[in-house]
């Protein structure tokens, strides 16, 4: 019988140590989410690479190697943002997240006019505004009405073999992620 309490006693106090010790964990573990790395890494409506271009440590790591992907952080509350980028690329899909990490929407390039990204993120107040009287550089668009005001815009491209790398680097650097006030 002793040798039972003592063994419950003993479990008991390691289970306590344990919790005490993931508690202590939380804060340094809630920072390391991928809006708070994005934030350190750059400004809101900037295209950032996520992965590391000098060697260095990527920002959110990639759990496909055959993707290469760029990410910006946006606040509707300022205004739509408009994410577009010039060049082609062999695939390429785009997700926004909010800033929890949840997907709201994704589409690929073959949902594009042309193959060609051009997307507008907005609020629902915002997309009545823009019914209303689109604007010229808007036309051809896609737009993505959220429901969440601050997110990720997270757009990835496919590198078929090494030979790609270079092309897809370059469309990704090309992308832009603007501000746009109604």
């Amino acid at each position: 019988m002793r040798k039972l309490l003592y063994a419950v006693l003993v479990g008991l106090v390691g289970a306590g140590i344990v919790h005490i010790l993931v508690l202590m964990m939380v804060p340094e573990l809630s920072e390391r989410d991928a809006w708070s790395r994005l934030a350190m890494a750059s400004d809101l409506y900037r295209m950032t690479p996520l992965e590391a271009e000098t060697g260095g440590q990527p920002v959110v790591k990639s759990v496909d190697p055959l993707f290469l992907a760029a990410a910006c952080r946006f606040d509707l509350t300022d205004g739509m943002i408009q994410v577009r980028t010039p060049g082609k690329a062999p695939f390429w899909s785009v997700s926004v997240y909010d800033r929890n990490g949840h997907n709201i929407y994704s589409f690929n390039d073959h949902s594009a006019t042309n193959a060609t990204l051009d997307m507008v993120a907005l609020t629902p107040a915002q997309m009545l505004e823009v019914r209303r009287q689109l604007p010229a550089d808007l036309d051809g668009s896609i737009f993505v009405e959220t429901p969440i005001a601050e997110g990720i815009v997270v757009v990835r491209a496919f590198v078929p073999d090494e030979s790609w790398r270079p092309a897809v680097s370059r469309f990704l650097q090309q992308s832009s992620c603007e501000l746009k006030e109604l």
